[in-house]
């Protein structure tokens, strides 16, 4: 088994306390884990700046209000504490590329990358809404609940993901 980097939290510690983090919001809150909901809501926010007559009658944003909620501060919250636990662990830097991204591709794939995480963040987003709800929303609190279908989420999200850093970065192959 790989030991975690020097300075960096123990992933059987991390797991442990999300676990906690979890359950603590479903006995405060009633709210299981999931965070897709509050980007449509930001863009909401953002778009009733500009025209909130459009907003008051769209369906969706009478079901979903666009505000700040419990959702929205999870998301930040998880920001906040990405950033607590690398700076604790002594592992946070302002990169503009990661290393890894830089061996792999080149430095000059500034374009390629945006238009990948672009086009990629839209694809993600559309199948959030068309299953009424995130891969960490389904899969996370699915398997809390001994869902069938979390457990699906869940096999399938880690499946992809496996495909894909398969695909970009050649298997973990030394260059």
């Amino acid at each position: 088994m790989q030991q975690p980097e020097k300075g960096s939290w123990s992933p059987y510690l991390a797991g442990a306390l999300s676990g906690v983090v979890a359950v603590l919001s479903v006995w405060f809150t009633g709210k299981f884990f999931g965070a897709s909901t509050s980007f449509v809501r930001t863009a909401g926010m953002i778009e009733k700046l500009f025209n909130p007559e459009r907003v008051a009658r769209m369906e969706y944003f009478i079901k979903e209000t666009p505000e700040v909620e419990w959702q929205w501060m999870f998301v930040v919250g998880i920001l906040v504490g990405a950033l607590i636990a690398s700076v604790t662990s002594g592992s946070f830097r302002w990169q503009g590329l990661p290393d890894m991204w830089r061996e792999r591709f080149g430095a000059a794939s500034g374009l390629g990358r945006f238009l990948t995480a672009f086009i990629g963040g839209a694809v993600l987003m559309f199948g959030a809404r068309l299953a009424g709800g995130c891969p960490s929303g389904h899969g996370l609190s699915g398997v809390m609940q001994l869902s069938v279908s979390g457990f699906i989420a869940l096999i399938c999200f880690f499946a992809g993901g496996l495909v894909v850093a398969r695909l970009l970065y050649g298997g973990g192959k030394e260059r």
